[in-house]
């Protein structure tokens, strides 16, 4: 491992390949070689947005591909969950609705400034032309506890919080006439999944809930559309198999007695060779690992990640 890395991801500088495919009738990926994806449903008079891209001059190239195959407006925005990279570009969609969890509007109360401060200090690529995105935070205009549903002219939309993962706010869209998924960062595809703020313990259980819909095709959170039932069902294996493994290294060495700092360096260790090839590794590494060690030990909660929080953290275990 090398002694010092650059902090998170200010070393990844290369821009990415966008595609824009259809997944089935009504859904489709808009997709960055492991960049933060958004999902897109165009019903039969309207189209909703699942994830809005981390500022308004990114989302209008979403906007751009959309307005490519359909004419219809756009009136929903989804915050799958409250992460500054997914909703800070919501204000480009000029949406009647911005649709979030009430645990995600929950969230962005109790955190959303520190977490934008955060965000954009660790991926500034991420948030290309940052100063369009207006002051404040990015708030819900319709919430939901469970499940919703929503009707697109004949088309159903169910928005599904199937259980804690990724966050405690996690909401799929699920098209059960045509069985597409847009997962959100519940599910990733050849991308390290980030858990800083995430529930190690329930997320596998909630990944089965996901699977029991059968989805034949999913837009995860990150990674390449996925097209196939067996894509599918390798996306979530990967991700169920990824978050077992670090609980289960960072479970060992909290049981020996073992401080973060040895926790952290035994399973990076352990996880490089079967994940390091997967998107944004290293970076998530230190976040992955510090949240699970909380969890095994004394946090049940994620704790708010601030700007100056990372910076600490970093230099503790990679400085």
């Amino acid at each position: 491992m090398t002694p010092t890395k650059t902090f998170a991801s200010q070393a990844d500088l290369e821009e990415k390949k966008i595609s824009f495919t259809r997944i089935s009738e009504h859904a489709w990926a808009y997709t960055a070689e492991g960049d933060p994806n958004t999902g897109v449903i165009i019903g039969d008079d309207a189209v909703l947005v699942a994830d809005t891209q981390a500022t308004p001059a990114m989302a209008q190239d979403v906007i751009r591909r959309i307005r490519e195959v359909t004419d219809k407006p756009i009136r929903y925005v989804l915050l799958t969950h409250y992460h500054a990279v997914r909703v800070l570009g919501a204000s480009a969609y000029g949406a009647e609705q911005i649709i979030a969890s009430q645990d995600t509007y929950d969230l962005i109360v109790e955190r959303g400034e520190a977490d934008k401060a955060s965000e954009i200090g660790r991926f500034p690529r991420l948030f290309s032309n940052v100063e369009t995105v207006p002051p404040g935070m990015t708030w819900p205009t319709m919430t939901f506890s469970g499940r919703m549903t929503l009707w697109l002219g004949k088309l159903e939309v169910q928005l599904l919080q199937l259980g804690r993962g990724h966050t405690k706010g996690d909401t799929v869209a699920w098209l059960p006439g045509e069985r597409a998924l847009l997962s959100g960062d519940l599910v990733e595809f050849g991308a390290t999944p980030y858990a800083g703020d995430a529930y190690f313990k329930d997320w596998p259980e909630t990944l089965r809930r996901v699977e029991a819909l059968q989805p034949q095709v999913l837009v995860p959170g990150r990674g390449a559309a996925l097209t196939t039932p067996q894509e599918v069902a390798q996306g979530l294996a990967d991700t169920r198999q990824f978050i077992a493994d670090v609980y289960a290294s960072v479970q060992a060495g909290v049981a020996a007695g073992q401080d973060l700092n040895a926790v952290y360096r035994a399973t990076y260790a352990a996880l490089k060779p079967k994940y390091g090839h997967w998107v944004i590794f290293d970076h998530c590494m230190p976040f992955d690992v510090t949240r699970c060690y909380d969890e095994a030990t004394q946090y049940a909660d994620p704790r708010i990640w601030t700007a100056e929080r990372d910076v600490e953290m970093w230099k503790a275990l990679e400085g």
